[in-house]
């Protein structure tokens, strides 16, 4: 079984790349490299340029590599950004995931795993998040990996398409080989952010908002290393030859305030962080942590990093090997 990873040059995608071929299991990557890199994958993984939505492409190289299942990564994430453009995550997100499923069944694939994100449940009623709770996404990057939870859905049940859709919180951390991480220029990770600030590449954070209804007024989030979320893939790939249509959160179940993380990668790293006052950001909630007693409890999945302190260490360490991000494989 061939697996084809889309936006597996990316941060999250190149670090499952890695997972995958670590077991032997054979894979091919498909990234228009718009935020991907092709240097952070192994010398031996067939890789194909071009876009998810491409539907002519997908059919291509699913035929040519024999792929029966799709890990799909590709995607815009930014709120803010998917805010001042909704149209463009919209066409991104949806509409290529529309395409991608198109040719996908058609080709006779058997297996799709979507990452969807915690976004979906926008200002959740309840906290901790569970997978039953309502969606009501306040972004439209929210709303738009809504809408391809929605047509998978049809589509898995229209075509018998196996599916499974895994609701990720904040992802951060980096391969503990360190191979791959967390350095995309434009991304806003916090983690990822505030270890540039203490490397001196940035000059300071922006605290985006600190008039949440929380204990200290910065929204709160629940972190998973992204291993943990690599290996809860694996699981629900093994999972899939027997069950279907799967919903799973991925977090680890506590929540820290925007302050919290910061003061906690001070401690990590040793170094000041200078941090600024900013207003809130639109599509913000206040409050996003998960209930990942479902996966737990029917896949046996267990964080290996189930601590804040542990997670900022993990890209703490990857930061140091590379301040310069992704120029050190560049100049390499």
């Amino acid at each position: 079984m061939t697996i084809l990873v889309t936006g597996g040059a990316g941060y999250i995608g190149s670090h499952m790349v890695h997972e995958l071929t670590d077991l032997g299991e054979p894979v091919v990557v498909l990234d228009n490299l718009s935020t991907g890199f092709r240097f952070l994958l192994p010398n031996k993984v067939p890789f194909v340029t071009g876009s998810s939505g491409d539907r002519e492409l997908v059919a291509q190289t699913i035929a040519r590599h024999g792929a029966t299942a799709i890990m799909h990564f590709a995607a815009s994430i930014v709120v803010p950004d998917s805010v001042r453009d909704p149209l463009g995550y919209y066409a991104n997100n949806t509409m290529n995931t529309c395409n991608l499923l198109d040719a996908a069944i058609k080709a006779g694939v058997q297996e799709f795993i979507f990452s969807s994100t915690a976004a979906v449940y926008g200002n959740a009623e309840q906290v901790p998040v569970r997978e039953t709770a309502p969606t009501a996404p306040i972004s439209p990057y929210g709303t738009s990996k809504l809408m391809s939870e929605i047509m998978l859905h049809d589509a898995g049940r229209a075509h018998g398409l196996r599916f499974v859709v895994l609701r990720y919180f904040n992802v951060a951390g980096a391969d503990p080989k360190l191979r791959t991480g967390q350095s995309t220029p434009n991304a806003t990770h916090l983690i990822k952010v505030a270890c540039e600030a203490a490397l001196g590449k940035r000059a300071k954070l922006q605290l985006f908002g600190t008039d949440y209804p929380t204990e200290d007024g910065t929204c709160i989030r629940d972190y998973i290393h992204v291993s943990d979320l690599g290996k809860a893939h694996l699981l629900v790939l093994e999972a899939l030859k027997e069950k279907d249509r799967l919903i799973y959160n991925l977090g680890n179940g506590k929540g820290f305030s925007v302050r919290e993380v910061i003061e906690t990668v001070r401690r990590v790293t040793g170094h000041p962080i200078p941090a600024r006052v900013s207003p809130r950001r639109p599509g913000d909630p206040a409050v996003l942590v998960a209930s990942s007693e479902k996966i737990k409890q029917e896949l046996s999945w267990q964080p290996g990093y189930g601590d804040l302190e542990s997670i900022v260490q993990s890209a703490w360490e990857w930061r140091k090997a590379h301040p310069d991000g992704y120029r050190t494989f560049e100049h390499n």
